[in-house]
């Protein structure tokens, strides 16, 4: 039996059992054979399941007028939305990874409330559901919404399973049950609610929960409440009067070692210093020491034995919820790196735009069609329905009672959000200050970044600064063919030119910016500026041009990333990363993976 594909067919039987209290589940898997089972066991537990589109709006997602309807029958009729029509029931939203920030952030809120205001106003309506997310990021893509990853109560990751695998029997049987076609599974999930609402939690299981979310770095309280609500719907599938150590277990390795963000430290380790100790202090001070201290250690000594059974319970969900992770994210966790990724919906690049011929459709808005803009039909009939019939009187005195009556208030018009393209704009020191191996660690970078950008459309820009000048090795491209040529015979040595390089890649990023293209600069340096713009010498004449060109930087609202590539940080690049208004990153032990992971961090 393999321990995490149980885990996953519990999960899918809990949300089952009860949507509306676990709040749904981020499956994180690709299409595969895995995926497919556990889908194919999820529709015939629950054939009517509806599907989210990608692409779907918000009016279609909360509801709103029905224009077919209000103009047959001359009064507002709305219709109910695809979250009130899931009420009670689940919602499968593939690819969530794609889903728009504006549909992640409503279906955040009907998760918290359980209620949906219809577009354009109107009555609430129910709308308590659960939601299937399906996350099909790959490891170095951005998954899911944050926003919506907290709110969804079970976190299933199926990335490492190759084929399904065996199940207990049990879960296998109770499943058999509740996907019977007679009237005998609606009976099962009756009484297994019944058994659900008469299931609570004891004191003692409640703390060994929370310390564990604690110890695992887990800052919500979402993570360990739905811990609590999912072990009781285990218990009550399985029939049980209480909620025991197997249901806390599964519940934790669902809900909580998925939130993990560090690896907890054993208690044992701090034991064997105090140990070791006590034996090298003189045992004839010891009994003096002691005879005072019974009446002051006696409260103290009640609250050990009183906790002892709630860490103990703690140290046995650690070791069954530490059960089904895999050896790297153990590696991951012990080194203090964070596995929950920050996600923030389909990767984009560049600045977004409001225009009026293409790009992703935004809700239309009322204004005149002129200057390019298109009318957008049903919204302008959608407004002048409801008013048709204080508008008739004035249409009869017209001789025109039988046409609809649209004004120049009902016109809108079509609107679209279009990002631009982005370059990289990478500023590289190749004086004599700047370590030889610098250069090679840059070039690396630069053709990891321009790999991953590949995709997005994104343009990379090379600036080579070194001796008494500054010049352009890379003009913007998306070949990675001619940035492997032109960094290859980037030499070393010589002076720091740092205001002559600035300077050049100001005048660049205006340049694209003109164009239409949203630059970012990513400046590898130490801040040891000697060159002056004249091509002389002197520290402080070219720190203090340096300093006047990153305010000039900074007051055109350009993005900047500075790498500071010296041995130790430098304290002169941070002073003219901070004038630059650029996100200061020291790197003394830096390589090319580490360089275009902060500078895809931080240009996102």
């Amino acid at each position: 039996m393999n321990l995490a594909w149980d885990d996953a067919l519990w999960a899918l039987t809990a949300l089952h059992i009860d949507p509306v209290g676990l709040r749904g589940i981020w499956l994180r898997s690709p299409h595969g054979p895995v995926r497919d089972e556990w889908l194919s066991m999820l529709h015939h537990l629950r054939p009517g399941v509806r599907r989210l589109p990608n692409n779907i709006d918000s009016e279609r997602l909360l509801g709103g007028l029905d224009l077919s309807a209000t103009l047959n029958s001359g009064r507002p009729v709305t219709q109910a939305g695809l979250l009130a029509q899931s009420d009670q029931s689940l919602l499968l939203a593939p690819m969530a990874e794609r889903m728009a920030p504006e549909a992640a952030a409503i279906l955040a809120q009907v998760l918290d409330n359980g209620r949906v205001t219809p577009h354009g106003g109107g009555d609430t309506q129910d709308a308590r559901l659960g939601l299937i997310a399906l996350d099909e990021a790959l490891e170095d893509e951005t998954p899911m919404a944050e926003t919506l990853q907290e709110r969804l109560g079970i976190w299933l990751d199926l990335r490492h399973l190759g084929r399904p695998e065996e199940a207990s029997d049990e879960v296998l049987g109770l499943m058999g049950v509740l996907c019977s076609p007679d009237g005998e599974a609606e009976q099962e999930r009756q009484s297994v609610l019944e058994r659900l609402r008469t299931l609570r939690l004891d004191d003692e299981q409640i703390q060994a929960i929370t310390q564990m979310a604690q110890a695992m770095g887990i800052a919500s309280l979402r993570g360990p409440l739905a811990c609590v609500r999912l072990a009781c719907v285990l218990a009550a599938l399985r029939d049980s009067d209480a909620v025991e150590d197997i249901d806390l277990g599964r519940a934790a390795r669902l809900c909580l070692t998925p939130r993990a963000t560090q690896l907890p430290a054993p208690p044992e380790q701090e034991a064997p210093p105090e140990q070791a100790e006590e034996p090298q202090e003189p045992p004839p001070e010891q009994p003096p020491e002691e005879e005072p201290a019974p009446p002051e250690t006696e409260p103290p000594s009640e609250s050990p034995e009183e906790d002892s059974l709630p860490q103990e319970m703690a140290e046995l969900l650690l070791e069954a919820a530490l059960a089904t992770l895999p050896a790297d994210v153990l590696a991951q966790l012990a080194n203090n790196s964070a596995t929950r990724i920050q996600g923030g919906g389909q990767s984009r690049s560049g600045a977004v735009r409001q225009s009026r011929s293409r790009g992703s459709p935004l809700p239309p808005r009322p204004g005149l069609p002129r200057q390019g803009a298109r009318l957008h039909v049903l919204a302008t009939l959608g407004h002048a329905a409801p008013r048709q019939k204080l508008r008739r009187p004035l249409a009869s005195a017209h001789g025109a009672a039988s046409r609809l009556a649209i004004r120049a208030e009902d016109f809108h018009i079509h609107r679209f959000a279009e990002r631009t393209q982005s370059c990289l704009i990478f500023a590289i020191d190749a004086s004599g200050s700047a370590a030889l191996n610098r250069l090679a660690e840059a070039k690396g970078a630069v053709e990891l970044l321009l790999a991953q950008s590949y995709a997005r459309r994104d343009q990379v820009c090379v600036v080579g600064f070194r001796g008494s000048q500054a010049e352009v090795l890379l003009p913007p491209t998306k070949s990675l063919v001619r940035a492997k040529r032109s960094l290859a015979g980037l030499p070393g040595g010589g002076g720091t030119p740092l205001p002559h390089a600035m300077k050049l890649a100001l005048e660049l990023a205006l340049q694209q910016r003109r164009l239409g293209v949203t630059p970012s600069l990513v400046m590898l340096c130490d801040g040891r500026a000697n060159v002056s713009l004249q091509g002389g010498g002197g520290r402080s004449q070219a720190l203090q041009e340096s300093l006047s060109l990153a305010q000039a930087w900074r007051a055109q609202g350009l993005q900047s990333i500075w790498i500071d590539t010296s041995a130790r940080p430098e304290p002169q690049a941070e002073q003219i990363a901070l004038a630059m208004g650029a996100r200061y990153v020291p790197l003394p032990q830096a390589n090319s993976q580490r360089m275009a992971q902060v500078v895809q961090a931080a240009s996102g």
